[in-house]
């Protein structure tokens, strides 16, 4: 995979997309920004990082053989993969909470945004965000945040897991339309932050509620038991799980 390393842009995201313009037939390309001054996460929030501290690149992948109903398919193993990089680097406590925030220690320690460029025919390239806090230590008024380094101790080379990181991707989503479905679900959902516990939620409209996260659909939606045997279904939009 071709690496682009970039000083400072505002996302990207946005910036890796502009190489799918016009083109049918491209290999993948990640762009890495020592700083990204607009970068996106999930419900529409910033994801904030120091510079030269941390690692945020995005990924253009093409998609040949994927389905617009196997999305999340490739959303949890994205996940799934970098999990797997740093498991090998000895972080401890590694979870992801859903839909795909990386935890260590009950401390975010990254997050995944994936945006899909859809055709009539499917999913015909996929733009995959990734950021990770690794040798910041101060988060200033964000007490759930957390770096490799706050949790080890010990400092990492950044550029080094960049190679890691792409390499296991990349590797990873060429053998997904290979795999079975109920695997990747069955290896994410075992991960899970929270999984079979008694968890506190929230609606956008403010509302709290309690539940027992059981796992998730095909498509990404949270499995949530709400009480002895009834089980209800939520999308990214209807649901948030609270520390």
């Amino acid at each position: 995979m071709r690496i682009i390393k970039v000083d400072a842009i505002d996302s990207t995201n946005s910036f890796v997309r502009e190489f799918y313009e016009g083109r049918e037939n491209f290999e993948p390309v990640c762009v890495r920004a020592v700083t990204q001054t607009a970068g996106r996460g999930q419900r529409g929030s910033n994801w904030l990082s120091k510079a030269g501290e941390n690692l945020t690149f995005s990924i253009l992948y093409p998609q040949k053989r994927l389905s617009i109903s196997r999305h999340f398919l490739m959303s949890a193993t994205v996940a799934l993969a970098v999990l797997d990089v740093l498991e090998t680097l000895k972080i401890p406590d590694l979870n992801v909470k859903w839909p795909n925030d990386i935890l260590s220690a009950k401390k975010k320690v990254g997050g995944i945004l994936i945006e899909n460029i859809v055709k009539t025919e499917g999913i015909a390239a996929s733009v995959i965000g990734i950021g990770l806090n690794i040798n910041q230590t101060e988060f200033r008024d964000l007490p759930q945040a957390g770096s490799l380094k706050s949790v080890t101790g010990n400092s990492f080379d950044i550029e080094e897991l960049l190679y890691k990181l792409t390499y296991k991707i990349e590797k990873e989503l060429n053998d997904l339309s290979f795999r079975k479905s109920a695997e990747i679900l069955e290896n994410y959902t075992n991960r899970m932050f929270r999984l079979n516990v008694v968890s506190t939620f929230s609606t956008p409209a403010g509302d709290k509620f309690n539940a027992i996260i059981r796992g998730v659909t095909t498509n990404g939606k949270l499995n949530l038991e709400i009480e002895n045997a009834v089980f209800k279904t939520f999308d990214l939009k209807e649901v948030q799980l609270l520390y």
